[in-house]
């Protein structure tokens, strides 16, 4: 396999020119009810974003987290999650 990007031309949607760019609209000049169709949907940075932070954990507890595959904090915030739903 290359590692050179290929490019082909799409003809169904060629490349736009200024006159395209000109005469082009934004998503909110749609009608309300196109628009509707296509909610918004929240972002990760809106949804629940994640904030570091420091914490100090046993050795054992760190350990038991990170071994297996990759995904250790997951893990932690999943643990944690669980007891909070208690």
């Amino acid at each position: 396999m290359s590692d050179k990007f290929d490019l082909r031309f799409d003809r169904g949607n060629p490349e736009w020119t200024d006159a395209d760019f000109a005469i082009a609209k934004t998503a909110e000049s749609l009608p309300a009810a196109a628009l509707a169709a296509f909610p918004k949907t929240p972002t990760a940075s809106s949804a629940l974003a994640k904030v570091s932070v420091q914490i100090h954990l046993s050795e054992d507890v760190l350990r038991f987290f990170q071994a297996g595959a990759s995904g250790w904090e997951a893990r932690i915030e999943d643990a944690l999650r669980s007891v909070m739903a208690r």
